[in-house]
């Protein structure tokens, strides 16, 4: 287990207060913790199953289940790429694979310099856009261009 530092720590516990008895707080405390931290470390979960009254599974499973919770720090600049059917069928893996060229990154990883994390998604809902990215919470759509994706790519990794 890492082991956090005295400042998230404390965010984490201001957290904690914050929503303590109030109903169905277990996912309002991690979707906070994940905002303020980038992720939900162990000890977040321990102290939130602590102040909840529930196991520490309980929170785990909690977390496990949605996608958009994360147990792992991200970088910088997060990319998602849809890997649903019509993604798939309309070239997400090339796109998947020339992101994480581009990144010196694996997938679902980050990136060694902790620039860019990159995670293949399940369907992001704009089926229309195929293939579609989302860098940084904004959607690319229609990206058939490889060198126009390592292109970006680059702009962001210069703009640092």
């Amino acid at each position: 287990m890492e082991k956090i530092n005295a400042e998230t720590r404390k965010k984490i516990d201001e957290i904690v207060a914050r929503h303590k008895g109030k109903m169905g707080p277990v996912k309002l405390m991690l979707h906070d913790v994940q905002n303020e931290c980038g992720y939900i470390p162990f000890e977040a979960m321990l102290k939130i199953a602590d102040a909840c009254d529930v196991s520490v599974a309980n929170v785990y499973g909690v977390v496990t289940f949605y996608a958009q919770f994360t147990t792992q720090p991200k970088g910088k600049h997060v990319i998602n790429v849809c890997m649903g059917t019509a993604c798939y069928v309309k070239g997400a893996q090339q796109l998947l694979e020339t992101i994480c060229e581009a990144c010196d990154c694996e997938v679902n990883k980050t990136s060694p310099d902790g620039l860019f994390s990159i995670d293949a998604t399940r369907c992001l809902g704009a089926c229309g856009l195929a293939p579609v990215a989302i860098i940084d919470g904004k959607v690319h759509g229609n990206i058939t261009d490889m060198n126009e994706v390592k292109q970006l790519i680059s702009a962001i990794a210069t703009s640092e």
